[in-house]
């Protein structure tokens, strides 16, 4: 296609002059990640889903499709994207959901991003196209490779189309209350989880555990009875608060961390408000920004075998993401090379 050609040239362009290029599509997750340098290479004018079969719970579609297009076509069918990506802004489109590797409230109980990916239409450093992965999960063929691209942040190279499964809506959704402090919530949290109750998102926060029941009515009536607790009349619009980060607990100043711990971790005692999602998996944590701070956090995340991500805010000199294991720094270096060889596609948004 010639939008693919006029990509060709911008990136073989930048490669023998030795300029820098900044992916980017609506931009609305410019401030997640270390800090981005170079020409906007601008994603939206490839854009447009390409295949969508329903039968098959398959979607394809162009880098620069506005994620809401993607939502509204598979609401037509009564379909969603089950890993449910944050907007972050009304102009989010599905290369950047894949590049951020972001997931929703529904992450613990459906998967994440990663799961879905099951091929991606790559441009590399060197404006060779390639193909990886398929539109069904039984072909493997490079489908390690799709999921590798799923949160790179564009340092591979620019993806310009992504097949990703996608599953029916739920019958039903119900979203019900409890008043329980932390230590009570993660362990109900975790004694639920090795019970058949269909708890498709969990929220703990100020003394306030929020559950969602998703399924067929009656599994989630049964489910309901069980539990107990405060059923909330708007409970769509509390999940889609909290997938958006517009709930209270994220306003205000100072730096909000992302705390990723296996979910039986008990309460993580460290200065800040806290919230609770995913079974008790990940952890919002919102201090005052403070590099000495930051060493506390990732010490004491890593100490129960977890990783600390500065998400917003804060000093980036202390590093987004947490620092790598020299070995697998060393493969994400290779990876790096082998793929973007003169280092143009969103050089340091990582690490």
């Amino acid at each position: 296609m010639r939008q693919i050609e006029r990509f060709r040239d911008q990136v073989l362009a930048a490669a023998s002059d030795g300029r820098l290029l900044r992916i980017r599509g609506g931009g609305s997750k410019d401030w997640y990640g270390q800090t981005s340098e170079g020409d906007i290479l601008d994603t939206r004018s490839y854009s447009g889903i390409v295949d969508y079969e329903p039968t098959e719970l398959v979607i394809t579609a162009r880098c620069g499709t506005p994620l809401a297009e993607i939502e509204a076509a598979l609401a037509e069918r009564n379909q969603m994207l089950a890993f449910e990506p944050p907007h972050f802004g009304i102009n989010a489109t599905i290369g950047g959901v894949v590049a951020s590797g972001l997931s929703g409230p529904r992450r613990a109980s459906s998967g994440a991003l990663r799961d879905f990916v099951l091929g991606a239409l790559l441009m590399d450093g060197k404006g060779e196209v390639l193909t990886f992965g398929g539109q069904v999960m039984k072909n493997v063929a490079g489908y390690d490779v799709s999921r590798l691209l799923a949160g790179s942040m564009g340092t591979l190279g620019l993806m310009l189309e992504h097949s990703i499964k996608v599953l029916p809506r739920a019958l039903c959704d119900t979203t019900v209350r409890f008043a329980m402090d932390e230590i009570d919530a993660l362990g109900r949290l975790n004694e639920w989880a090795g019970l058949p109750l269909p708890i498709s998102a969990s929220c703990w926060h100020a003394g306030v555990l929020t559950l969602r029941l998703s399924g067929a009515q009656a599994a989630v009536d049964a489910a309901a009875r069980t539990l107990g607790g405060e059923p909330v009349e708007e409970g769509a619009a509390f999940w889609a608060t909290l997938r958006e980060q517009r709930h209270a607990f994220f306003d205000g100043a100072g730096s909000l961390w992302r705390l990723s711990v296996p979910s039986a971790t008990g309460a993580i005692i460290l200065r800040g408000a806290q919230l609770i999602e995913w079974g008790g998996a990940q952890r919002w944590l919102k201090v005052d920004a403070d590099s000495a701070m930051a060493q506390n956090i990732r010490r004491a995340v890593t100490a129960v075998g977890g990783h600390a991500t500065l998400f917003r805010g804060g000093d980036k000199s202390v590093g987004v993401f947490q620092p790598l294991a020299p070995s697998v720094a060393r493969i994400h270096q290779r990876l790096k090379a082998a793929f973007d060889p003169s280092q143009v596609f969103n050089p340091g948004r990582m690490y």
